[in-house]
């Protein structure tokens, strides 16, 4: 949720004015009261908080889904959503990471990318990376959930969570890779 986007949306879909205070005001006022949760941006390799670009998740998805009379299911968000509100429960500090990376573009200049990184949960002197993903039968999409685990310069744990129940397993490169339905079953999943 991103007001200037939310408040875009209202002047073009239904002409109506709303400023970005304003949005960020209602924002606000859903999260006192326990509706929506914020999650910070933080950059892993320069290891800050970034102020802008909060992410937020619902608390409730049945109050989300039902509200937006069950439509717009979108699954990858949804069981994000799933996956970050289940960290909370067991206790960690959950955020958003961005890890920055030079590439190449098409004409071959350097150019600056930020990747997402889902989740950086920490707990004590604990801490994982986490990326959440619906699908990964493409060699395309695991490039995309893999490359931004890669490109972060420290020794801890790396996890992807897919659909299905597949019990953890480590990768050549020693992500663990595990089903939604283990790591929801099993308050222990982050210590495969």
């Amino acid at each position: 949720m991103n007001p200037s986007k939310i408040a875009n949306t209202f002047a073009g879909e239904r002409q109506m004015i709303y400023s970005n205070k304003t949005i960020s005001n209602h924002i606000d006022y859903l999260a006192d009261a326990f509706l929506i949760s914020k999650a910070s941006r933080y950059d892993i390799k320069g290891r800050k908080y970034i102020g802008a670009n909060l992410k937020y998740y619902f608390a409730d998805l049945g109050l989300r889904n039902a509200r937006l009379n069950f439509r717009q299911q979108e699954s990858t968000h949804i069981m994000e959503n799933i996956v970050y509100n289940e960290l909370l429960i067991r206790g960690y500090n959950v955020d958003v990471g961005v890890v920055e990376v030079f590439d190449k573009d098409k004409s071959g200049r350097r150019v600056r990318k930020q990747l997402e990184v889902n989740f950086v949960v920490n707990q004590g002197n604990q801490r994982y990376y986490i990326q959440v993903a619906y699908d990964m039968t493409s060699e395309e999409k695991q490039m995309q959930e893999f490359n931004s685990l890669r490109n972060i310069p420290d020794p801890f744990k790396k996890i992807v969570i897919v659909n299905g129940s597949k019990k953890p397993w480590r990768n050549d490169e020693g992500f663990v890779i595990m089903g939604m339905k283990y790591f929801l079953l099993n308050a222990d999943s982050l210590e495969f």
